[in-house]
């Protein structure tokens, strides 16, 4: 392989600051921020969403597949067309 042209592959810290959780993983992004995490210091990243706070995994999401969307185009609506004149 050649030398060189490889990035920097190291031990992250990834903050999602809308949970407040910190994530160790490793990466080649590129960042100059540095964070102290139990006695050693890592690269550190914010980010806004992970698994601990996007709604999906949060159980916090909507549903609307259970019923379809037919069901509810009906249950929104389905009174006007009953009364419609004919």
């Amino acid at each position: 392989m050649k030398s060189g042209i490889h990035p920097d592959y190291r031990t992250v810290v990834f903050h999602d600051t809308s949970a407040d959780v910190y994530y160790r993983v490793g990466s080649t992004i590129k960042t100059d921020r540095t964070i102290e995490l139990e006695g050693s210091r890592y690269p550190y990243v914010t980010i806004d969403v992970s698994s601990a706070s996007h709604p999906y995994y949060t159980g916090k999401q909507k549903e609307y597949a259970k019923e379809g969307s037919t069901a509810r185009f009906q249950q929104r609506f389905g009174s006007f067309l009953s009364h419609r004149k004919g």
